[in-house]
């Protein structure tokens, strides 16, 4: 492993100074699942590496009903896969932290890391967009919010500026008329990248769709909306011909590439199917 300097950030506010301060090659240290394995394997350049870890606050998860569910940098996909909360009210994000890595790897990766990851195939970053959740960023200079859907600009790219941490996410509250799935595709059942990742969040009120967003995952330079799909969907009462024309409208709008683990035209047949599935499972809550 390549040598590196750690610094231990008490405050968000010595964070990001110690962030703007020392340079492009300097990352912070929350789970470090990711982190730890690119320095050991020389695959990222690091000289400096900021532990946030102690500073107040980062650990905290809140819910109401009319903000939703808050969480922040320093809570692991282990702890919230195993809330009730969670459980209960967002079956699509439980569906996604049970299947990010092993049992060892959620009790120290966090949500915030992976999405700051940026990775296309994620698997929080789907459901997250399908729930309209927003991210929030912290500077020595601003606080801001930002929509998720907003948040990535490529692969491995975010709209955080030199400086900037993200404190936490926000996600909407879960009514009664709500209905959520996630559905992952890979070549095995665990400890797999997502070759595909379809998330549906979906409101219904009398039978009939109120509002729906379909994220894609894998598929596209950043996890995709499917905004003419989800048009076709809305006001309907999401029959069986409904769905199935909206899946294929699904297929049309995302933008796969062919790699090791599936050619373009197999990633958009199985956008088509885990649509599909995944509306299916979503309105199985109001069943």
């Amino acid at each position: 492993m390549r040598r590196f300097d750690y610094h231990r950030a008490e405050t968000l506010e010595h964070a990001s100074r110690l962030l703007a301060e020392l340079g492009d090659d300097t990352f912070l240290f929350n789970g470090g699942t990711d982190l730890l394995v690119e320095i050991r394997e020389r695959l990222r350049r690091v000289r400096n590496v900021v532990d946030i870890k102690q500073i107040p606050g980062l650990s905290d998860i809140t819910y109401d009903e009319t903000r939703g569910l808050t969480f922040g940098a320093l809570v692991t996909v282990g702890r919230l896969e195993r809330l009730p909360l969670v459980c209960q009210r967002y079956p699509n994000l439980r569906a996604a932290f049970a299947s990010l890595g092993s049992i060892q790897v959620r009790n120290r990766a966090t949500v915030v890391g992976n999405i700051c990851r940026a990775s296309p195939s994620a698997d929080t970053i789907p459901p997250l967009v399908a729930d309209g959740a927003f991210v929030h960023i912290y500077s020595r200079t601003n606080m801001r919010v930002v929509p998720i859907a907003e948040f990535f600009t490529g692969p491995g790219r975010t709209v955080l500026a030199k400086g900037e941490i993200v404190t936490g996410i926000t996600v909407p509250p879960a009514g009664d008329t709500a209905g959520k799935a996630y559905i992952k595709h890979g070549r095995r059942k665990a400890m797999e990248l997502s070759t595909v990742g379809v998330a549906v969040s979906l409101s219904m009120e009398e039978g009939v769709c109120c509002d729906i967003r379909i994220a894609l995952g894998a598929v596209g330079a950043t996890v995709l909306r499917a905004p003419q799909a989800e048009a076709m969907l809305r006001g309907t009462r999401l029959d069986a011909s409904a769905v199935r024309s909206a899946a294929d409208k699904a297929m049309e709008e995302c933008t796969p590439i062919s790699n090791v683990r599936a050619s373009a035209d197999y990633r958009r047949d199985m956008v088509g199917v885990l649509t599909g599935r995944a509306i299916k499972q979503a309105l199985e809550t109001f069943a």
